[in-house]
């Protein structure tokens, strides 16, 4: 199956991101991906954490959604919308008092344009070293519980993909309940910081993938932002066994990769760790 992950460096207006995504996504369907990975906050990254309230949908409905059930239904593509705030007023288990936070949710889109499935963010980034702070539960809700969904490629395999998002890199045990789901392949949408990704990204997604012996698909927001953030970029695509099969640095762009569902089999039969796990 081919797969494309998209790098963005998306700014303060929603239309624009929009446009922007379109574009890539076109790419990535010219390249002859099945399966196209927006990366988290890709429809906005503002110049306040609360501006994500401002474009919150309900789940269901509002422009983002249907940005991205067209455009899969458009380019016959599998689209994870990276991630996009969804309101909480409809969730009761949100408890009282939660209309000031969003769910930063992944949709995946089939090329039907239907939403296959939804994945709130469980882990909630905090960071603070004097320079640069952030507290993503100030504005955000997490989410209670992996999800998984599976994917009918044209070459007749079923992938088992399980998400997650940005912070949950690093928490293993979320991507150990995805092996144990049986899962083939990682997604991982982020805006990992430049200061954080320059030190833990590439071995934190190596990390994911060699000890799941899983493919892992990572879209990243990568340059400098209008916020004056700045985001570490490398989307990549990793195998098995931990080896980068395509990455790009920074700046906008599709980066694409066949996985082949082959070597999944071959490395677990190789090195059969998952069967020996004592927990």
């Amino acid at each position: 199956m081919k797969v494309s992950v998209i790098q963005m460096v998306s700014g303060t207006d929603l239309q624009t991101n929009l446009d922007s995504a379109h574009a890539l996504l076109q790419t990535a369907a010219g390249e002859g991906a099945e399966l196209a990975v927006l990366p988290e906050y890709f429809c906005l990254l503002g110049q306040h954490d609360t501006d994500k309230l401002g474009i919150q949908e309900p789940f269901g409905a509002g422009p983002i959604q249907r940005f991205l059930s067209g455009a899969a239904r458009e380019l016959g593509l599998w689209i994870v919308g990276g991630t996009l705030p969804v309101a909480a007023a409809q969730d009761a288990a949100a408890g009282p008092g939660e209309t000031g936070r969003v769910y930063n949710s992944t949709l995946v889109y089939s090329p039907a344009g239907q939403c296959a499935t939804r994945y709130d963010k469980i882990h909630l980034f905090q960071y603070d070293n004097g320079r640069e702070r952030y507290d993503e539960s100030a504005v955000l809700l997490p989410g209670r519980a992996p999800v998984v969904f599976d994917l009918p490629s044209r070459d007749g395999h079923a992938w088992r993909i399980g998400l997650s998002v940005c912070y949950d890199l690093r928490f293993p045990e979320l991507y150990r309940a995805y092996a144990r789901a049986g899962a083939d392949l990682l997604l991982v949408p982020s805006a990992f910081t430049h200061t954080t990704g320059q030190d833990h990204w590439e071995v934190l997604l190596r990390a994911r993938a060699i000890e799941n012996l899983a493919f892992v698909a990572a879209a990243a927001q990568g340059g400098r932002h209008e916020n004056k953030r700045r985001t570490w970029g490398h989307s990549m695509l990793i195998d098995p066994w931990g080896g980068v099969l395509a990455e790009q640095a920074e700046a906008a762009g599709v980066v694409s990769a066949e996985l082949a569902f082959s070597r999944i089999g071959s490395c677990r039969t190789r090195l059969p760790a998952l069967g020996h796990r004592a927990l």
